[in-house]
Order: C-alpha cells, then sequence, then structure tokens
C-alpha cells in the first residue's frame, strides 16, 4: 500500500483534533488528565502537521515540532482502518530521515500505551521517564538510520 504525506491545512484541524481525542481519551483517563480542545488547537497552531495518506484516502496526522537538538514527535495517530498496515513504520522511517539534522528523534508515549512496542522496533529507545510517560529517543544521523 503506497503512503504519502500531505501538509496539514487549518481546513484539516477539526480531523486531527477529533482523532486524538478518541485515540488519546483512555490515556487521558487512566492518568487523570483533562482533555482541551482550545489546548489541542494553539498546539496545533504552533506546529507543523501532516496528513498521513494510504492509497489516496486520509489515514492518520502526524504533528511535529523541533528545535536545534532534535525533531520531536507531538502526536501520531491513524485512524483504526489503517492501524497495522505498515503505515506507522513507514511514517517513523520518514520521520528519521528528517531528523538526521539535527541528528535525534524524540516523542513522549504514555506506560500504558501499546504503541511503544512500534517505537521500539523502529529503533526508539527509552531516555527517561515522568509520571505515566516513557520519553523515548531514536538517533538519527545519516550513518546509523
Amino acid at each position: 500500500m503506497p503512503f504519502y504525506l500531505r501538509a496539514a491545512t487549518d481546513h484539516d484541524l477539526p480531523f486531527a483534533r477529533s482523532l486524538t481525542h478518541r485515540a488519546m481519551d483512555r490515556y487521558y483517563v487512566q492518568n487523570q488528565l483533562l482533555w482541551s480542545d482550545d489546548g489541542f488547537d494553539r498546539a496545533w497552531a504552533a506546529r507543523e502537521n501532516w496528513l498521513i495518506y494510504a492509497d489516496d484516502c486520509v489515514a492518520g496526522f502526524i504533528s511535529l515540532s523541533r528545535d536545534s537538538h532534535a525533531l520531536y514527535i507531538r502526536e501520531l495517530h491513524m485512524l483504526e482502518a489503517y492501524r497495522g498496515l505498515g503505515a506507522g513504520t513507514w511514517v517513523l522511517e520518514q520521520m528519521a530521515l528528517r531528523a538526521q539534522v539535527p541528528g535525534l528523534l524524540r516523542l513522549t508515549v504514555f506506560k500504558t500505551n501499546l504503541a511503544k512496542r512500534l517505537y521500539q522496533r523502529t529503533g526508539f529507545s527509552v531516555v527517561g521517564e515522568e509520571a505515566g510517560f516513557w520519553r523515548m529517543e531514536r538517533v538519527c544521523r545519516s550513518t546509523s538510520c
């Protein structure tokens, strides 16, 4: 199945917000966190957002930020129908290529989220923890990605 990315626009915000809320609600409840549409929207405006396509159908989205040390995956969510088809792995490999400069790809994942296994399979290691989260990173230099 061919995958590709398309830069998201403000018209894609409702889709991304809804997908994220559905995907993360149980983790928010488990960790006694409150979901905020306004908080999501403010974060969206400050990030680089991409829609993930599979065979010309929207399959999910990814949200990124960066600093001089790393490229950060802030959100990565797939529609349920597209999970397990390789899109997540493909997206993570694309992000690893983008992270060659500055050299690190980082993310945070809830400790109970099974996505941690995907991240580990694609080269991420746990480098720290806080409350209910694992901090993970992958070294991404042209010789190691």
